[in-house]
């Protein structure tokens, strides 16, 4: 058995002690951004401009890149640094994510840069700078195409930070939070010296009472380490991690099963731009959904959705790469590998080391390289590092896959793994278990049709300690998979063809407008019934109804491997009257009734968490019972009002904050219409700005930055991003046959 002792940190702003001048400064805004470098426009960070494009089927990212275009980039700002303040200071940029091949110039010199697009990395501007004005310039290259194999965006699509300290200052990833025991915290750092030496500093603190983390109760302290005038403020969490082909996952002395989901890194309709109100709102859509797991597939995420796992309580598998040395694409991670590695790997695990939320560091993902014995020395380097840089020793792993019958062949590979991940391989786990009795195992991939199943082996199995579907959130790029197509489309899986107009992905439980899909109540479900709780607030105590669409409605259904069959919240099926139609309950009771219109259709046995009903369709209201509770569906008029709801109506005048504006098109008895497609046209005046309008029709070209977006289920999504102005913001949503509607929000110093 091995044994984790954890914890958490958080780098905060604040300014060092004695000075007069801010430690960490965020310097997204006020950037000139130009892709000819003769035409300059200005943007504020995050800032990706692949998402301002138009979807078009000749761009080189392909079907990868959401057809959307790439290119290069040109970023500037003018930093300015007057006066006394300044003098004898160290000072140093700080990206947080740049896609891809960053070079930054200070005054025309080179500075630093970065190839990799999803590493973290500082650049010390000090050498570089002069009294008054300085020009920081930074170019983005993402023009050697494809190099990805979902959309990763373009651009500085991650928060930048100016860095002021004195000559003597502690570095930031230093930073190690430990915890031998629940009731001793060690914090350890080093001072960087004026000669570039380092000094180590350690603070030791005594926890009487430990209120531990885990996800149910995500529990966080705060202090703060002191050096040479420097300070850093500390946020940690304490809990126990212990695994074990016998008694599988123990959190804090408790067994957890994982009901896992992984992610890529962009935010649907906003693209890849990290703000920090979306990272946090996907990661409240994970908790809200059942998941107690993510998979930050294929490549470290960013800062606030790490600190939003910390905060809201999901655990992490944070993962650095997709493939190794033999490419997936032509100018993929194999082109960077072996001079860049070692880097990325520091990256991902001196930036991330101190979240309480991660679990385990993953080294890789489905590397075709697989079967050659060179591939367990790269294996065994990497693993070996990440254990070297993190003195809690997390476990290691990476995703597994066969791909063909040799799977045996992996054991070498398997073995440089503490926790070896199954990417659609778990039917082989019983067999490896009796081969290997020592292994423990996840699934770091399954399908989503195959939901039931893996919860029996993941409930079956302790040395199985979880599930990880893909995925969790629909995304743009890999376009294709997941969907579902009709007689007369162009046919296949997502990897056989380009499939555009179809410019995004539909394998998650939850769609591109935060919308939970039928399968992603039922995921939850199974969970939750072994836990013998319930938290689900569209099916309050366990119960769930949705509606299979006939075949042939709109066309004979075609699924595809990542996809499950079209099925909905509707009972809105004009044309189909006194025609067969499936209805699915989920339940954790025994029985359930279907009533149709207050009439008895049957009584059936849930079996595997579900029960079906066929029926003809008729008008009016379907109801499902379980002898104590009850859900409803109601046939919807024709769609005549528009009904707007935001996660929040209060901003931060920051430039930075995000609400989430959910369009429903509704009857006049305000029912939404599950099947209005009306044009919308979305106007906002006041302090903020209209950044993206969409919905979940990954088929639907319409640009996402467009005022203007065709709504598609009877809904669509807008998003509206705060200025550093107060006042009051009004959002108005107009539609053609529409009553019009208006939201009012205001924001705030």
């Amino acid at each position: 058995m091995i044994r984790n002792l954890f914890f958490a940190l958080a780098l905060l702003v604040s300014p060092a002690a004695g000075a007069q001048t801010v430690r960490k400064q965020l310097a997204d805004a006020g950037w000139r951004f130009s892709q000819d470098s003769l035409q300059w426009r200005t943007v504020n960070l995050p800032h990706d401009w692949s998402i301002e494009g138009a979807f078009g089927r000749d761009e080189a990212a392909g079907n990868d890149g959401a057809y959307l275009p790439t290119g290069k980039g040109w970023y500037r700002k003018v930093l300015n640094f007057e006066g006394l303040k300044y003098k004898d200071k160290k000072l140093r940029l700080y990206f947080e994510g740049v896609y891809m091949n960053a070079e930054v110039f200070i005054n025309g010199q080179r500075a630093g840069g970065h190839p990799y697009g999803y590493s973290s990395f500082f650049v010390d501007i000090t050498p570089y700078i002069k009294i008054g004005d300085n020009e920081v310039e930074v170019r983005v290259d993402n023009s050697q195409q494809k190099n990805c194999r979902w959309y990763s965006g373009s651009g500085i699509y991650r928060h930048v930070w100016l860095l002021t300290t004195g000559q003597r200052y502690i570095d930031e990833w230093s930073v190690s939070v430990t915890t031998p025991d629940i009731h001793t915290v060690n914090i350890k750092a080093e001072v960087v010296m004026e000669d570039g030496t380092r000094k180590p500093i350690e603070k030791t603190l005594h926890v009487e009472q430990p209120h531990l983390w885990s996800p149910d109760d995500p529990y966080l302290y705060t202090t703060t380490i002191e050096a040479e005038g420097d300070e850093l403020p500390v946020t940690y969490g304490i809990r126990t991690i212990d695994y074990s082909a016998e008694k599988g996952l123990l959190l804090n002395g408790k067994p957890i099963v994982l009901n896992g989901g992984c992610v890529h890194h962009d935010n649907g309709i906003l693209g890849a731009a990290a703000f920090d109100a979306a990272e946090y709102r996907r990661v409240k859509l994970l908790k809200e959904a059942g998941f107690n797991a993510v998979r930050t597939s294929h490549n470290p995420p960013s800062e606030a959705f790490l600190k939003a796992c910390d905060e809201i309580g999901l655990l992490v598998i944070d993962e650095a790469f997709d493939g190794w040395r033999e490419k997936k694409n032509d100018y993929d991670y194999a082109t960077l590998i072996d001079q860049w590695w070692q880097e990325d790997i520091r990256a991902m695990v001196l930036r991330d080391r101190n979240h309480p939320s991660i679990f385990c560091w993953s080294i890789g993902n489905e590397v075709i390289e697989r079967k050659k014995i060179e591939v367990v020395k790269t294996a065994h380097q990497m693993a070996v590092l990440c254990r070297q840089l993190d003195e809690q020793r997390r476990p290691v792993t990476s995703a597994l896959c066969a791909w063909d019958n040799d799977w045996d062949i992996y054991d070498p590979l398997a073995a440089e793994h503490d926790i070896v991940g199954y990417n659609y391989m778990i039917h082989k786990a019983e067999s490896d278990h009796e081969r290997v009795p020592g292994r423990v195992m996840i699934q770091t991939e399954s399908y989503p049709r195959d939901a039931w199943q893996n919860y029996r082996k993941v409930m079956d199995h302790p040395y199985i300690i979880g599930d990880f579907v893909w995925t969790a959130i629909d995304y743009l790029g890999e376009s294709g998979i997941g969907r579902w197509y009709y007689d007369g489309d162009v046919p296949g899986e997502h990897w056989e063809r380009p499939l555009f107009p179809w410019h995004a992905a539909y394998c998650g439980d939850i769609d591109l407008t935060g919308l939970r899909k039928p399968i992603s109540h039922y995921r939850a479900m199974l969970y939750q019934s072994e836990k013998g709780k319930v938290k689900n607030e569209k099916s309050p105590s366990g119960l769930y109804m949705a509606v299979r669409e006939p075949n042939g409605y709109n066309g004979e259904v075609k699924t595809t491997l990542w996809g499950t069959w079209p099925t909905f919240e509707s009972w809105t099926w004009p044309g189909h009257e006194g025609k067969p139609i499936d209805v699915e309950v989920y339940s954790h009771a025994p029985k359930v009734r279907l009533y149709l219109n207050d009439q008895l259709i049957g009584e059936k046995e849930v079996k595997e968490c579900k029960a079906s009903f066929t029926l003809p369709f008729q008008l009016g209201t379907l109801r499902a019972e379980d002898g104590e509770r009850c859900v409803t569906l109601q046939t919807a008029g024709e769609a005549k009002t528009l009904r707007l709801t935001a996660d929040h109506t209060t901003l931060k005048a920051d430039g930075q904050d995000l609400a989430f504006i959910t369009v429903e098109l509704t009857d006049a008895h305000g029912c939404q219409n599950p099947n209005a497609s009306n044009e919308l046209t979305a106007t906002v005046s006041g302090p903020a700005t209209l950044v993206a309008f969409g919905n979940a029709d990954i088929k639907n070209c319409d640009r996402y930055t467009d005022n203007t977006h065709q709504a598609w289920k009877g809904r669509a999504l807008l998003v509206v991003r705060s200025t550093q102005k107060a006042g009051k913001v009004t959002v108005s949503v107009q539609g053609k046959g529409l009553k019009s509607s208006t939201i009012r929000l205001s924001a705030h110093k």
